[in-house]
């Protein structure tokens, strides 16, 4: 069996009546290539890839491997990370919000450098991580991204700019500006506002004797599902161009996620059955919103996975595909060309399905959560199911 080259270059994978599904199969030179192109996209710009993206342990060494950097939400990360040869100092902790013991763990370990967007949280880092450098989050409003993230987390223009002039008053080192644009973003001009906007803090701070040393533009960048998205060489061209006119040079980091994974993926499902309701076909597969496809639900529909079967020879039909659970939410594709003739113990293929899958599945009504194939040249090699953290 092989998985289609329309979704994602041909992945063997030997044995199929025996592979268990679902199942997630990482390309490793895919990744390599993703994470090549955007170091050449932006030669001057620190990659530190998000954990949370997908935080498969191999992924994670290979991505190590590779020169990429880190960026983590949690102590349970850090060690995973640590787990797989990574140095504490070499990360970034963005989470503006952490639990205490979370920062006092981190900062043990040897991270130094932490994400803050209010006064509360730098009096906390100055008790659980006295002396570690702090960047703040400015807010970017609510940008129309495919995937919209801010509103949560980042603060004006003043607020950041007050944060950082205290934080020596507080025993903490101001180090920086963050900011992220939203979640699989197509416009390379979301960054142009909160580039401009860093430039007038660092200007401003400047006046005040503060220069920063690092801007994180976050990630967002966006990777292909169903529909053709701007090239990272397009966002790299722009971005750079703005970047140029800084005030004044800083180390700038990136945290792209999606961007370096999703189109390296290809989750593998069964159809456990075809049942026609009504005028609607329905297949459904032991692959679900809840152990896998959250996104779909979490944009309304709106990330439209690129989904075939291992059969493409007769006459279509179009499916809406479901998971295994009991809740009526679990549907993940509507109006789906499929096989006609479409069958109990069928193979599925979901395109672009590397980030924000495994991550995110759960043992809702006690279905598997998908394993994970990371494929290498000399052929797919199983790697983990899920990753436990705190273990």
């Amino acid at each position: 069996m092989t998985i289609p080259a329309h979704l994602t270059p041909a992945v063997p994978v030997s044995g199929d009546a025996g592979l268990a599904t679902p199942c997630l199969i990482l390309d490793e030179d895919l990744v390599t290539a993703a994470f090549t192109g955007f170091r050449a996209a932006f030669p001057s710009v620190g990659v530190h890839y998000a954990v949370k993206c997908n935080p498969d342990p191999a992924l994670l060494r290979h991505l190590r491997g590779l020169g990429c950097g880190f960026e983590i939400a949690s102590h349970p990360e850090l060690e995973l990370l640590t787990s797989v040869g990574v140095d504490p100092a070499e990360v970034l902790y963005s989470n503006p919000v952490r639990p205490r013991e979370h920062i006092s763990r981190c900062h043990d370990a040897g991270v130094w450098r932490f994400c803050v967007d209010s006064p509360h949280e730098m009096a906390k880092l100055s008790q659980a991580a006295p002396g570690a450098h702090v960047y703040a989050r400015l807010g970017t409003g609510q940008a129309t991204s495919v995937v919209p993230s801010e509103g949560k987390f980042g603060v004006s223009k003043d607020d950041v700019c007050d944060l950082l002039l205290g934080a020596g008053k507080m025993g903490l080192k101001p180090h920086g500006i963050a900011f992220h644009v939203g979640s699989q973003m197509t416009d390379p001009h979301a960054w142009d506002a909160p580039l401009r906007d860093a430039a007038e803090i660092m200007e401003r701070l400047a006046e005040k004797g503060v220069r920063i040393a690092m801007l994180d533009i976050g990630g967002g960048f966006p990777a292909r599902y169903d529909k053709p998205v701007p090239g990272i060489g397009e966002f790299g061209r722009h971005i750079t161009g703005l970047l140029n006119a800084l005030p004044y040079p800083v180390e700038v980091v990136a945290e792209p996620g999606r961007a370096l994974v999703a189109e390296a993926g290809v989750m593998v499902c069964r159809v456990l059955q075809v049942v026609r309701r009504g005028g609607t076909w329905w297949a459904h597969t032991d692959l679900g919103v809840f152990n896998g496809m959250m996104e779909v639900l979490e944009t309304a529909g709106a990330l439209v996975y690129p989904i075939s079967g291992e059969r493409e020879s007769g006459p279509p039909r179009r499916y809406n595909v479901t998971g295994p659970t009991c809740d009526s939410q679990d549907t993940f594709a509507t109006g789906v060309e499929l096989p006609e003739d479409l069958a109990e113990g069928d193979l599925l293929f979901v395109g672009s399905a590397g980030a924000y899958t495994t991550a995110y599945s759960s043992q809702f009504n006690g279905f598997s959560t998908p394993h994970t194939v990371l494929r290498r040249p000399s052929g797919p090699r199983v790697t983990t199911d899920r990753p436990e953290f705190g273990e």
